[in-house]
């Protein structure tokens, strides 16, 4: 029993005499994030739309007349100017028929000639033939006297009578070849009328026979090789003028009142394609009359050299909506369910609900921002880009200000991170202590 008491004793002892340990003091984490300087301004946030290249003026130039080709100078993807030769068809299909032409025309030109001739020789008989008539009728009015005075015989005055109708039936057959003139006459004019206009159509197709380019342009199809028989109508060679060139984007349906509004006002919206390696301008200036479901046919107009587009070629456009005032660009990554960012005061993130308005490419590598707008935004603020997976208000950060670390207050800190350089997204959510 001594023993035990003696135990119980010690162990009394020993728990009353124990040093006490401190309890660990709880320290907050500070999170290195990236940040911005907000820059309120007017902006005009861009709308991203696709499109293709297409013209209303593609040139299919036809065969004027069967015929066969002698040379053809382009080939598809060549670049022309106005007058050069595209293609030549044979002379020799086009010259035979010119001269047949021709030679129809000299001969009614003289049967004109000619019936204008016989026009006058019948004036100038019928006068003839009156006068014989006169006399003719003067012999048998002789007879019939003689006959009276019983001096005379009956046959001669038969033949007398016989005379005066024959001669009377001259002068009316040379009457009626007077009165036909003008008919005859213009019977043959109609007809010298009509070889010249037939004369003039084989020239003109002639003269087409060698088909030039009416204007600068591009070719986009050759269709014929020298020694190919072609019919009249026939396509043999394909092209567009340059500045017809035109891109049709589709603009969706939440967009179209903005821009016909935008287009009523300020009469064409610029817009920016980048085929290849550069930038095309181009100018909205036209929507299309007709539109669907999905929205509505913008027609743009290729302000720039447009040597760089193909017809049919698909391009991204960069339309530039009407802008707004009081607008700040920040990265993608700073929003947050597409409408809440958060700034920095006092060492902590702030959150901040904004409507955003779009996205814009800005900078020397053109750099997609977004557009944002809020009433509790303000120069100078720093807007935090580094994009937290646990971000909410109160969070205490530290970050980067125009190159130099901004340091949180001191309170509540026992250590901080000293000197380190810029961190990216990939450094976010490692706590400094």
């Amino acid at each position: 029993m001594m023993v035990l008491a003696l135990g119980i004793g010690a162990f009394h002892v020993l728990k009353h005499t124990k040093s006490v340990q401190a309890p660990p003091a709880v320290q907050e984490r500070i999170w290195r994030v990236e940040a911005e300087r907000a820059s309120p301004s007017r902006l005009a946030p861009e709308l991203t739309l696709y499109g293709r290249v297409e013209t209303a003026d593609l040139l299919r130039a036809a065969a004027s007349a069967p015929a066969w080709v002698t040379e053809v100078a382009v080939r598809d993807g060549d670049r022309v100017a106005a007058g050069d030769m595209l293609v030549r068809l044979d002379d020799r299909d086009f010259l035979p028929r010119i001269e047949q032409a021709r030679a129809q025309i000299a001969e009614l030109e003289a049967q004109i000639d000619s019936e204008r001739n016989r026009y006058e020789t019948d004036r100038l008989a019928l006068e003839q033939e009156r006068r014989l008539l006169e006399l003719a009728r003067d012999a048998v009015a002789r007879q019939e006297r003689l006959k009276r005075q019983r001096v005379g015989a009956e046959q001669a005055l038969d033949e007398a009578e016989q005379a005066a109708v024959q001669q009377a039936l001259a002068v009316s057959n040379r009457e009626m070849s007077l009165a036909d003139h003008p008919t005859r006459l213009r019977g043959l004019q109609a007809r010298l009328a009509s070889n010249r206009a037939r004369l003039e159509e084989l020239e003109l197709e002639y003269e087409r026979a060698t088909i030039r380019a009416p204007y600068d342009g591009m070719v986009t199809g050759v269709d014929v090789t020298a020694g190919d028989q072609v019919a009249r109508g026939e396509v043999l060679v394909r092209m567009f003028a340059l500045d017809s060139l035109q891109v049709r984007a589709r603009i969706p349906a939440p967009y179209q009142a903005e821009l016909v509004a935008a287009l009523r006002e300020q009469g064409q919206l610029p817009a920016i394609a980048e085929p290849g390696d550069r930038a095309l301008t181009l100018v909205l200036d036209r929507i299309a009359g007709e539109a669907g479901p999905s929205g509505v046919d913008g027609l743009f107009h290729v302000s720039g050299d447009p040597f760089a587009l193909r017809l049919g070629q698909m391009l991204t456009l960069r339309l530039e909506r009407p802008a707004r005032d009081d607008v700040v660009a920040v990265p993608f990554r700073a929003v947050y369910g597409g409408g809440r960012i958060y700034k920095l005061e006092g060492g902590r993130m702030v959150g901040v609900d904004v409507a955003t308005l779009g996205e814009r490419r800005s900078g020397a590598d053109a750099q997609a921002r977004l557009l944002v707008r809020s009433p509790e935004l303000r120069r100078g603020d720093l807007i935090v880009t580094t994009h937290m997976p646990n971000a909410i208000d109160g969070l205490r950060v530290e970050t980067l200000d125009e190159g130099r670390m901004a340091r949180v207050p001191a309170a509540g800190r026992t250590s901080t991170a000293a000197g380190g350089s810029r961190t990216s997204d990939a450094d976010a959510g490692r706590a400094v202590h």
